[in-house]
């Protein structure tokens, strides 16, 4: 119960994060699932793209096409794309090692950080 319980608040804060800032799946998500509930890097990357799949962001992304804050010409080309990279990116993560693969997570997460607080 207190799994299924922590699944759910995990799913809350994601989806508030992702309403309010745009972001959840890898920078709330994975490391959640890695550091809370144990699990493996490729398998928090797995239930998160997992998820991920259902539409499950349709209800924010309404909210904000309605506001006139969206580009829908961008968003087509991007989810294409996204499709597409899923696929041969999932395919490459499969061959590296999981500690690797933390690692090479962890790196992306701080240079997009630093960026981020000094631009």
């Amino acid at each position: 119960m207190m799994e299924i319980l922590g699944f759910a608040l995990i799913g809350i804060i994601a989806g508030i994060m992702s309403g309010l800032l745009g972001i959840g799946g890898a920078i709330i998500m994975i490391p959640a699932l890695i550091y809370i509930f144990g699990f493996e890097q490729k398998i928090a990357q797995g239930t998160t793209l997992l998820l991920m799949v259902p539409p499950i962001g349709l209800l924010a992304a309404i909210e904000y096409y309605k506001a006139g804050h969206t580009n829908l010409k961008a968003a087509i080309i991007i989810a294409v794309c996204f499709f597409i990279g899923g696929f041969f990116g999932s395919k490459l993560a499969m061959k590296i090692h999981p500690n690797l693969l933390r690692k090479i997570f962890a790196a992306f997460l701080m240079l997009v950080s630093i960026r981020m607080f000094f631009k």
